[in-house]
């Protein structure tokens, strides 16, 4: 789940059901009662009707919890939050060694964090392009890059354009939040 959208379609679902939540958070939900298999498969039905899945499997919930860190980072975080070392916010926010964290998102994704962490930073630039509120520096600032040069580099590498080329063309496409990232190696 990424946006309060998101959050509150789950919490409808979950009042629909009869159930009260702790907690209904970024890949997260956290219930009162204890529910059957019966009433947990018409959850897992009427979540995945509004594109979310119910995940079972550790390794598949810590790997969507990388995810949404990242993207909490990245996309709604304030500008001193971004400039945090990821692999340290990964393995405090986590609880885990980031060494562990990075081989078991490698495996699971077939990419590596590091390439999601860039695609999704990419992926704000263009917004932060779009939004033409501020300049490419600080834009380079606010992302955290150590200069214009460096996030325009990087920028051509994902995208192929320069970002000067990307905020004049007519039709800006942009990728999804949940598909950034997400391409193999």
């Amino acid at each position: 789940m990424v946006s309060n959208r998101c959050k509150q379609a789950v919490k409808d679902e979950l009042k629909k059901l009869g159930l009260h939540f702790i907690i209904v958070d970024l890949g997260e939900v956290e219930i009162m009662e204890n529910i059957n298999s019966e009433m947990r498969d018409q959850l897992k039905l009427d979540l995945l009707a509004l594109g979310f899945e119910l995940m079972d499997d550790k390794k598949a919930m810590l790997i969507e919890k990388i995810k949404n860190a990242i993207i909490e980072l990245v996309h709604h975080s304030d500008d001193d939050l971004i400039k945090t070392n990821f692999s340290e916010y990964l393995s405090v926010k986590l609880n885990h060694n980031y060494t562990y964290l990075a081989n078991l998102f490698s495996e699971v994704q077939g990419t590596n964090i590091e390439h999601f962490i860039i695609s999704h930073k990419i992926e704000r630039i263009k917004e932060l392009i779009i939004y033409d509120e501020l300049n490419l520096t600080e834009i380079s600032y606010k992302m955290n890059y150590s200069s214009v040069a460096h996030l325009s580099n990087q920028f051509k590498k994902m995208t192929g354009l320069t970002p000067s080329h990307f905020k004049q063309l007519k039709d800006k496409r942009r990728t999804p939040i949940e598909e950034v990232g997400l391409t193999k190696n």
